[in-house]
């Protein structure tokens, strides 16, 4: 089993793809984009974000941060130290699976997508999830956003 939330989805469908023998299943949130990054919302927040942090510091790019979004952000972004912007640029370029490389996917396939997240758009979810034969989709709003991972579990065992 490989799960992930928005980039890290895309990174567990990928080692999926290129470890078929090795994967049972995947528990996918929010997916971001399919294929190149151009420029999906994802990847222009995460490179906006980069900047922000780059030229103005942590604490501004945090600042309007606000819930569960400023919990997770100051959590998460603090961990990677000076690593963040390379990390955030590295990200917003970074290639998502194709549809045909989900349509390789033979496995139980939970996917999560948030109807009411402008970033990560609910089409995405569903073209993933579409395309993935095995895959169930299940939604949530921004105000449930914490428990993504466990509803994309869930997902999950309603496809097995």
């Amino acid at each position: 089993m490989v799960g992930g939330i928005s980039l890290g989805a895309h990174v567990a469908a990928a080692w999926a793809v290129a470890n078929p023998d090795k994967c049972a299943g995947l528990v996918l949130a929010l997916p971001a984009w399919t294929g190149p990054a151009n420029r999906a919302p994802t990847a222009l927040a995460a490179k906006a974000s980069a900047g922000i942090v780059a030229s103005h510091g942590l604490e501004t790019a945090l600042r309007g941060t606000t819930g569960w979004l400023h919990d997770e952000l100051h959590r998460a972004w603090r961990g990677y130290g000076d690593q963040l912007v390379p990390h955030l640029e590295e990200a917003s370029e970074s290639a998502a699976p194709t549809l045909e490389e989900l349509r390789s996917l033979d496995v139980p396939t939970g996917i999560l997508g948030c109807t009411d997240d402008p970033v990560h758009p609910i089409g995405i979810a569903r073209q993933w999830a579409e395309a993935i034969p095995r895959a169930v989709l299940v939604t949530t709003t921004l105000d449930a956003y914490p428990h993504a991972l466990g509803r994309a579990v869930q997902a999950w065992l309603q496809a097995r």
